[in-house]
């Protein structure tokens, strides 16, 4: 019997233990196979359309992470000139990067014109500024179809109840302001949500979202978005998103279409954490176990500060308990929450999880945590920002940052 991380052979020649011992406690893990992999995954998903998959910075904005997805030959969506800036460091040209942004400043939107990256605008006010910005200029909209899928309702991205896009039913209004100011629409984009295993929603939107595409004579490409699930609960034997099967029948689909209309544009998507989440783990020592009017508790080092997920949206991620450098597997169980060291109640990283009994000096592996982890952490209770560490195809660990020092939390003031 093996844990998941055994069977990945995710920390190749070395161990949690030996991991956190040299590079500190919390800690997060990155391996190259699988995050190679999966990268390859979302690169083929339309093989026989022109087609393109963007990595999202918001998941994971390592630079050593980025040049892998740009060796791997995807582009690459970005949110904030702060992330077209660093995307560029990692070698991204400015053609491969496609900004969408929600509710920025005339400032940030120049920035993005001048560094010549194609621009995405998801109000009607925004489309005015751009217009203003750069009369005769080519943009893509992003619209809202409407509808929305997602595990939580603070991912769903589209829908009748959400900031984002452009409501379908102001397509006309769309074009007014394009023709106000000789503005090209190359690109139409959406999101509808994250975190979705049945790919059917997708495909439907996809669907609705061609009949608007109809409706724009000058488009160059559609982005359909992403959100694609990982399983999360893995460790209970919760199956993969179906790849294979969601990829004949978006090929099916997408071929109907074109026959139909006549139109090859250029297909772009968005898989977000499919890409990384399953290549990053957190590693976090066990400082004390105990218990509360009956209910226990494994106290780590792993605070919100560094992954905020499970407070934020009531995430789920496995956990793994590895002791002398191996997983825990036999023996009893007993129901834990596993908690952070932040000063909150809501400080929970895992919540009434069965585990094998654990002592202090163990070390909690919290699996999934390679989208949204570390990119969402911060000095919260002026706590430090772990290092991130990359175990190589050959089985090597390598720092790609470094940890936090107290000399971080004062730099940029007046002292």
């Amino acid at each position: 019997m093996e844990s998941y991380t055994q069977q990945m052979n995710f920390f190749g020649k070395t161990n949690p233990e030996e991991l956190l011992a040299k590079y500190g406690s919390p800690l997060y893990v990155y391996n190259e196979d699988i995050l190679r992999r999966q990268m390859r995954r979302v690169a083929g998903i339309l093989v026989n359309h022109r087609f393109t998959s963007n990595f999202s910075i918001k998941t994971n904005s390592n630079l050593s992470i980025l040049r892998m997805a740009n060796e791997e030959g995807l582009n690459a969506d970005a949110m904030s000139p702060g992330e077209i800036y660093v995307l560029k460091k990692a070698g991204f040209p400015s053609e491969r990067i496609f900004y969408v942004p929600n509710n920025v400043s005339e400032e940030e939107m120049q920035y993005a014109i001048d560094e010549g990256v194609m621009l995405s605008v998801d109000s009607l006010s925004q489309l005015e500024m751009f217009g203003r910005l750069c009369p005769g200029g080519r943009l893509s909209v992003r619209l809202n179809p409407g509808v929305g899928a997602g595990h939580h309702e603070k991912v769903v991205t589209a829908g009748e109840k959400t900031k984002f896009g452009v409501a379908a039913q102001d397509i006309e209004k769309i074009n007014d302001v394009a023709k106000k100011y000789d503005l090209h629409v190359v690109g139409l984009n959406q999101h509808i949500g994250s975190l979705f295993m049945d790919y059917q929603p997708y495909l439907d939107a996809v669907t609705n979202f061609l009949h608007y595409a109809e409706d724009f004579p000058e488009l160059e490409f559609v982005d359909f978005g992403g959100g694609f699930g990982v399983p999360y609960h893995k460790l209970e034997g919760e199956s993969e998103f179906d790849l294979e099967a969601f990829k004949k029948a978006l090929d099916q689909l997408l071929t109907e279409w074109k026959n139909r209309t006549g139109r090859d544009l250029l297909f772009k998507m968005e898989p977000g954490r499919y890409t990384v989440a399953e290549g990053g783990v957190l590693l976090g020592c066990v400082h004390a176990v105990k218990e509360n009017y009956g209910h226990k508790y494994v106290g780590t080092d792993i605070g919100m500060n560094v992954l905020i997920r499970p407070e934020l949206y009531d995430s789920y991620h496995d956990v793994e308990i590895y002791r002398d450098g191996k997983p825990v597997l036999d023996g009893t169980k007993e129901i834990y929450s596993v908690v952070g060291n932040i000063c909150e109640t809501g400080d929970i990283v895992a919540k009434d999880r069965e585990l094998p009994i654990t002592q202090e000096g163990d070390v909690a592996v919290v699996l999934d945590a390679g989208a949204y982890g570390f990119s969402m952490s911060s000095n919260y209770n002026n706590r430090l920002r772990p290092a991130e560490v990359l175990i190589d195809h050959d089985g090597n660990d390598r720092l790609i940052r470094r940890r936090d020092t107290f000399e971080d939390l004062v730099r940029g003031f007046d002292i």
